[in-house]
């Protein structure tokens, strides 16, 4: 377990708002750890480490808690939707060795073939891999595919030993070529009737210097 991911963590006795509010307040987290049957058990963390460490999908912490260890998933964090300071965090316990299901990213990567572009239908896939080989992300290589391309789950290049949960005919991505909006076809026939007009215009013009040479002439 890599050493940023230890932290230390204090036993809460102490609930309710009021509470919560002083523990954010001195700079640390409210925080609850539960699963494979132990009874849950509320502790603080130290709030900017935990920042750092959650801002990866499925961060596994090897918690200090108070000189006893346990393994636990970061399964939940909730953020205050306007200021998004971290609230509160649900961790689960995990063991080393055990599988556990997560919901892993998608990244996709390279240039599809020329004149068509990738649409991402999935932003993460479902993987039951081991609880401390948890892959960042899963990668597409979209490198030169063509238009009407389909990437399906069933074919995304897994790590070794990670299982797909989700549906394997689930599309990931597709390759596609842009059409023009209704947008774009209104704008162009904007631009063609203006350039008519302006043709037209001209072209009056035209006819009615060449009748003032002509009454000139005459004279």
């Amino acid at each position: 377990m890599a050493d940023n991911t230890k932290l230390a963590a204090e036993i809460r006795t102490k609930f309710g708002k009021g509470a919560a509010r002083k523990i954010r307040a001195n700079d640390k987290i409210p925080a609850v750890v539960y699963g494979h049957g132990t009874e849950p058990q509320h502790i603080t963390l130290p709030g900017h480490e935990t920042m750092l460490i959650v801002r990866q999908a499925n961060a596994i912490i090897d918690l200090d808690i108070e000189g006893t260890a346990q393994l636990a998933l970061v399964k939940d964090v909730q953020r205050d939707p306007v200021r998004q300071v971290i609230e509160h965090i649900d961790l689960v316990v995990v063991r080393r060795g055990e599988k556990v299901t997560v919901d892993v990213p998608v990244v996709v990567e390279g240039e599809s073939f020329s004149g068509t572009i990738h649409v991402q239908d999935l932003a993460s896939v479902s993987l039951l891999v081991e609880a401390t080989k948890i892959p960042e992300h899963v990668v597409v290589d979209v490198e030169g595919l063509e238009d009407g391309k389909q990437v399906l789950a069933s074919e995304l290049e897994l790590p070794s030993g990670a299982e797909l949960e989700t549906d394997p005919e689930a599309l990931v991505v597709q390759i596609v070529t842009p059409r023009a909006t209704a947008d774009d076809i209104a704008a162009d026939e904007e631009a063609a009737e203006a350039g008519a007009e302006a043709g037209a215009e001209g072209e009056a013009a035209a006819s009615s210097d060449d009748d003032d040479e002509s009454a000139s002439d005459s004279e």
